[in-house]
């Protein structure tokens, strides 16, 4: 074999090695669990349910989630301060996200009035057309940032109740910081169970 066609034989074998990376990332991505954790000192509390939460005292502040939305506009969750809000990734490839997204809809429209915002992730979806058909077909009424890069889930630090998976739901406090997390879809009752207690909060 020539210097050539080892050269190119290695740039292939690293380039499948690669792809078969990203694809095992992907699969695994979309699951109906997820690891605890993010390293570091964590100060955070997993319940038996899956959720885990943290004290007021000791959450993390949610980074810059700001960009374009899946229908064109845009959207900067920091303007929502003030209000709890409700942060879920999701993606159109996703089963879970799919069985989980009418329960979303439902809490969020019973929830809308009483300074509850519910805020969409859409990641690693290829088409904004695909995030725009599963909207459409699960009947998703609030906003959803377009991430097909997943750039936004990385911007979360180590050690917070950071996304890990998707789907994953985050509950944000008035002051901007992440209260409680879920690497799993949730039912109705599960994600009122996160929300209730920030929403208490004064």
């Amino acid at each position: 074999m020539s210097a050539a066609s080892r050269s190119r034989s290695r740039v292939r074998t690293t380039l499948l090695s690669a792809g078969a990376a990203a694809a095992a990332l992907t699969l695994s991505a979309c699951s109906s669990g997820g690891t605890s954790g993010g390293g570091g000192d964590t100060n955070f509390i997993m319940g038996a349910d899956g959720i885990s939460t943290a004290e007021q005292g000791d959450r993390g502040t949610a980074p810059d989630l700001s960009g374009k939305t899946v229908d064109g506009g845009q959207l900067d969750v920091a303007d929502y301060k003030g209000k709890v809000v409700v942060l879920n990734m999701w993606g159109s490839w996703c089963a879970p996200c799919r069985a989980e997204a009418p329960n979303l809809e439902a809490v969020y429209k019973d929830l809308k009035a009483k300074d509850v915002q519910f805020v969409g992730v859409n990641t690693r979806d290829t088409s904004v057309q695909n995030a725009r058909a599963f909207e459409k077909d699960m009947g998703i009424t609030f906003p959803s940032l377009y991430d097909p890069t997943g750039k936004l889930m990385l911007r979360f630090s180590k050690g917070t109740l950071n996304p890990q998976a998707v789907p994953s739901t985050l509950v944000i406090d008035r002051d901007g910081k992440i209260a409680a997390r879920s690497l799993a879809a949730l039912s109705e009752s599960k994600l009122r169970k996160m929300i209730n207690p920030v929403l208490a909060e004064k």
